[in-house]
């Protein structure tokens, strides 16, 4: 379904000329009975962009996807789909949204093993043009910088297929995650530490404290993004991503901005919602309108932004420049290397109230000592 959303926006030229742009954007919201409906929807939509882009060995059509229960009975649709001879994957190249760090790659729970368990061994997909992050990679940084650059070699994503966390993540980006992030580590919250155990063996204890994880502005540069949302317990979620403002706290949001988003759910997870909000998208589709033939473009075009470089190795042989630049001034040298310390990586709390204090204004004191002086308010009056 489509909710059609207006932006004026004025840009003054000079003092009696002004540049107005409208600009139209497409929020899609699609509400099936439960997790089966909503995992065929989903699944014949993935079929009909793929089939509509027509791909090449030399145009692919590139793929994000995720892990995770929520997209199981997609992928078993989509297996389906592709041995009754509807749908081939030998075009298409994906990027996986994330990967435990430390964990290998053939332990049962890692999401090399989930995507072979579920998906790739069962189509037709080269080897080849399977891309996920190495949580075992000697370097961190330089294994999510060229996992950036390899996107943007394909001229980025075509469409990402995401799920949503109860406390509104999407991929590992957590909340309080910057909204302009890309592919990077990341710590876990303690919550998606405790949600994730039910894949081991209920042992947060056997549960990776890090990931490896596409960032929000990964996200968003996706042509078009596709989300699922299913049970009562995502409900939350989905009504701070979809009814309340962009919020860092709730990363679902940021798909406010994107120019064509579609989150699928069930009745379930519109439970939050105010029932204005569900009628409206209903009655979207029930005019007529499926989103799966209102997709944005299909024109294959390279991407603008230019991702993190990639660490190259220095070739023999070089010659000595005619002439020695002039020297660089201390102060301005800036670090390029890739090689940082753990620490240094962006990390979030385990839990919200790691970061309270027992009082509202704890600190205040001490921030304020020597700076400010407080007065009675009888000091500052005289008798009469």
């Amino acid at each position: 379904m489509y909710a059609l959303m207006t932006l004026t926006i004025s840009t003054s030229l000079s003092e009696k000329s002004e540049l107005t742009r409208v600009v139209t954007l497409s929020r899609r919201v699609i509400i099936r009975e439960d997790p089966q409906a909503v995992s065929v929807y989903i699944a014949e939509y993935i079929v009909s962009r793929i089939k509509a882009f027509k791909p090449t060995e030399t145009q692919p059509f590139v793929l994000g996807l995720p892990t995770g229960s929520s997209p199981e009975i997609i992928y078993k649709i989509l297996v389906q789909r592709h041995r009754a001879g509807e749908i081939s994957f030998k075009n298409v190249v994906t990027f996986n949204m994330d990967e435990y760090v430390g964990l290998p790659r053939d332990h049962p729970e890692s999401y090399h093993s989930f995507m072979y368990k579920h998906f790739f061994s069962h189509v037709d997909i080269p080897p080849q043009n399977i891309n996920i992050l190495d949580g075992n990679a000697p370097d961190l940084a330089a294994e999510c910088a060229s996992f950036d650059a390899r996107i943007a070699r394909y001229g980025g994503i075509e469409l990402f297929l995401g799920g949503v966390g109860p406390d509104g993540h999407i991929a590992f980006n957590e909340p309080g995650s910057s909204l302009a992030s890309r592919t990077r580590v990341k710590t876990l919250a303690y919550d998606t530490i405790i949600a994730n155990s039910r894949f081991f063996d209920n042992d947060v204890n056997k549960v990776p404290r890090m990931a490896m994880t596409v960032g929000i502005q990964t996200i968003m540069d996706a042509r078009e993004v596709v989300i699922v949302a299913t049970g009562a317990h995502k409900a939350f979620a989905v009504q701070k991503g979809l009814e309340d403002g962009v919020n860092h706290m709730w990363t679902l949001s940021a798909l406010q901005l994107h120019p064509h988003p579609l989150i699928v759910c069930d009745k379930d997870a519109t439970l939050e919602l105010k029932v204005k909000t569900v009628r409206y998208f209903e009655s979207i589709e029930q005019a007529g309108t499926d989103a799966r033939t209102q997709g944005p473009p299909l024109v294959y075009r390279p991407r603008t932004y230019v991702p993190a470089p990639l660490p190259v190795k220095k070739a023999s042989g070089l010659t000595t420049p005619d002439r020695t630049p002039v020297k660089v001034p201390k102060d301005l040298r800036i670090n390029t290397e890739l090689h940082r310390a753990m620490e240094e990586d962006e990390l979030t709390p385990d839990s919200m109230s790691s970061r309270m204090v027992d009082s509202a204004i704890g600190g205040l004191d001490g921030a304020l000592k020597n700076d400010l002086i407080f007065d009675r308010m009888g000091a500052r009056m005289t008798t009469l």
